[in-house]
């Protein structure tokens, strides 16, 4: 066939890696709205909006002499707090999961409005000191801030995982997701769990968003782009999970990476949106 060629083993080597790295970002971008769906029970797509706007802000800030990094030291608490208000307003109004999904997709497009306001519809490139370092190991190049991603994925999954996992605040999270109801009777409280998940889902996607901005060109119609990838993320790594989205981006990313190397661009998508599909007809409960 014309469409495919057989690439050599260096192009092959450097595909994979760069699909490891664009894996962590997905496994990142996906962490929060994982525990969100998993753990709150709300499908938040406004997380998506959330990343972008972080990008935005990242790229504004640096624009101004800040180093990207430490932007994470304003954009971080800024959107806890967000996320934290509006999972408090959901509450209020007993937002169920669907129209969970409606309102967060509503804010989507009101993010996508102020940031073509603010800093229009034209591309954003973010210029850092790192931005365009690579160093060189056994024959492979690695970009700095792809390198940074991958770094914080990795950290921050095991960091979540061991919250989860470990602590007395992780175990009532997830006593509550099971049964909300036995968790009350033994005093967890509810309400101060999910407002600090929410806000740490938000705080997550915000975190993805830099990572968004130190290795990709910016534009506001681009976080429709992510949804499906993220999304199958999400669901091949299961709901709720910390390091399943890690874990499941990775395999998407590479798998996108070695299809582009043998095939051509145009055909990544399918990977990712075929195997949401095969988890949807294959595993559905797993959507519920």
């Amino acid at each position: 066939m014309s469409g495919f060629t057989l690439p050599s083993i260096s192009l092959l080597s450097q595909s994979i890696l760069s699909g490891v790295f664009v894996g962590a970002l997905y496994g990142l971008m996906g962490l929060g709205l994982s525990l969100s769906w998993g753990l709150l029970k709300l499908i938040n797509l406004a997380h998506f909006a959330f990343a972008f706007l972080a990008a935005y802000l990242c790229y504004q800030m640096a624009t101004m002499h800040v180093d990207p990094l430490l932007t994470l030291f304003v954009i971080v608490p800024a959107f806890f707090a967000i996320g934290a208000g509006l999972h408090w307003v959901m509450a209020r109004f007993k937002v169920t999961p669907f129209n969970s999904l409606l309102l967060t997709f509503g804010l989507m497009g009101i993010v996508e409005a102020i940031i073509q306001t603010i800093w229009t519809a034209d591309f954003r490139k973010l210029e850092s000191s790192y931005g365009e370092q690579k160093f060189k190991v056994a024959g492979l190049y690695v970009p700095v801030p792809e390198l940074i991603t991958l770094v914080l994925a990795v950290g921050i999954s095991l960091a979540v995982w061991a919250v989860l996992r470990y602590s007395d605040l992780g175990r009532a999270m997830r006593a509550a997701a099971e049964d909300a109801p036995i968790a009350s009777a033994f005093g967890v409280n509810q309400k101060r769990n999910a407002l600090l998940l929410a806000g740490t889902c938000a705080a997550l996607a915000s975190i993805a968003g830099v990572c968004l901005a130190l290795s990709f060109t910016l534009a506001p119609s681009q976080m429709y782009a992510w949804i499906g990838v993220v999304f199958a993320a999400v669901m091949l790594g299961g709901l709720g999970r910390a390091l399943g989205p890690l874990i499941a981006g990775t395999v998407i990313g590479v798998s996108e990476a070695i299809t582009m190397a043998v095939t051509a661009p145009s055909w990544a998508p399918i990977v990712s949106f075929t195997l949401l599909i095969f988890i949807l007809v294959l595993r559905p409960g797993k959507a519920a």
